[in-house]
C-alpha cells in the first residue's frame, strides 16, 4: 500500500459527497429497497443469492430503531412478494443495542419471527468488540426461544474467536469474516498472515462442528485455504457458502461460483450510505487511492 493512498484515504471527509456517491454507486445498491430488489434480481439470474442490509448504525433514539424495524419488514414482504432469493443481515446497534438491551432483544425478536412465518433467515451482523459478547447473547438468547433461523457472525481477527465458535449451539449458522475494526491488540491480532492463519483454524472448527459457514472474504488466498479444508473433509455443497461484498473482486465471484459452490452477495442500501462509503473507502486505502487517480488523469481527446 503505498504512502500517496494512505494520505488519500486519512482525507476522504474532505472529498465532496457527489464524487463518494458516484463511486459508492458499485458498492451499494441505492436509497430504498427497490433499488436493492433490482441488484438482487440480477444477482439471482446469475444463480448468486443476496442478503439484503439496511445501512446504518449506532442509533441513540427509539423512533429510529423503530424505523428500522419497519424498513426490513417491508423487505421481508417484498422478498416473499417477489420470490426474491435474499435473507436480512442486520445490525444489533441499528436495532437499539447502545441504548436499551431488552429494546434491542425486542427488536431482534420481532424480525426472527416475521423472517420465521416468510420462510426466511436473518443474520445478526457482528460490529466492533464493544458488541461482541451482547451479539452473541442475543443469538443464544433467541436461539433458545426456538428461533432456528438466526445466524451470528465471528471475526478471525479476535482472539477470542475460537472459544466463541466452541460455545456455539448446535446446529448455528455462521458468517466468518476477518474483521474490519481496529481493535487493541490485546484483543485482535492485526498481522494479515495471522489473521487468515485463524480465519482457517476458525473454518476448521465449525466445519468439524457441523456448522453451516458463510466463507466471508475476498482475499484469494483464504479462498483457496477454504477450498482445500472443504476438500479435504468432503464437505458437500449444501453445509457452507461463500460471501462477498457487492461490487468487489467479481472477477473471483464468478470463478467461485462457477466451481460449483454456493455464493451469498451483501447487498447494502438505504439514505445513510455516505458514512458506510466512507468506511469501506478508509478499510481499504488501495481503492480510495485508485479513485483519486482516475479523476485526476488526464481525459483522452
Amino acid at each position: 500500500m503505498s504512502a500517496f493512498d494512505q494520505v488519500i484515504a486519512r482525507c476522504l471527509p474532505l472529498i465532496p459527497r457527489p464524487i463518494v456517491r458516484a463511486v459508492s454507486r458499485r458498492y451499494i445498491a441505492g436509497e430504498i429497497f427497490a433499488d436493492a430488489a433490482r441488484v438482487i434480481t440480477s444477482l439471482n439470474r446469475e444463480g448468486l443469492l443476496a442478503t439484503v442490509d439496511v445501512l446504518g448504525e449506532s442509533v441513540d433514539r427509539a423512533e429510529l430503531v423503530g424505523r428500522a424495524v419497519g424498513e426490513y419488514l417491508e423487505a421481508l414482504d417484498a422478498i416473499r412478494r417477489d420470490d426474491l432469493r435474499c435473507n436480512i443481515s442486520v445490525k444489533p446497534t441499528q436495532l437499539g443495542l447502545m441504548i436499551d438491551a431488552a429494546l434491542c432483544l425486542d427488536s431482534v425478536r420481532r424480525l426472527a419471527r416475521a423472517a420465521r412465518d416468510h420462510g426466511n433467515f436473518v443474520r445478526l451482523d457482528m460490529e466492533d468488540s464493544r458488541c461482541t459478547g451482547a451479539t452473541l447473547d442475543l443469538h443464544r438468547t433467541l436461539r433458545a426461544e426456538g428461533f432456528g433461523n438466526l445466524g451470528v457472525v465471528l471475526q478471525a481477527c479476535l482472539r477470542r474467536s475460537l472459544d466463541d465458535v466452541r460455545d456455539l449451539p448446535e446446529g448455528t449458522s455462521v458468517r466468518l469474516c476477518k474483521g474490519i475494526y481496529i481493535e487493541p491488540r490485546v484483543i485482535a491480532y492485526r498481522e494479515r498472515a495471522l489473521i487468515n492463519k485463524n480465519f482457517v483454524r476458525l473454518l476448521g472448527e465449525m466445519l468439524d462442528r457441523g456448522l453451516y459457514v458463510g466463507i466471508a472474504t475476498h482475499d484469494e488466498e483464504v479462498v483457496w485455504e477454504a477450498l482445500q479444508l472443504i476438500d479435504r473433509r468432503r464437505v458437500p455443497t449444501e453445509a457452507y457458502e461463500f460471501q462477498m461484498l457487492l461490487g468487489v473482486d467479481q472477477e473471483l465471484r464468478g470463478m467461485i461460483r462457477a466451481a460449483g459452490h454456493r455464493l451469498r452477495v451483501y447487498v447494502p442500501y438505504g439514505s445513510s450510505w455516505y458514512a458506510y462509503s466512507v468506511r469501506r473507502l478508509k478499510e481499504n486505502p488501495r481503492i480510495a487511492g485508485y479513485v483519486v487517480r482516475s479523476l485526476l488523469a488526464p481525459r483522452r481527446p
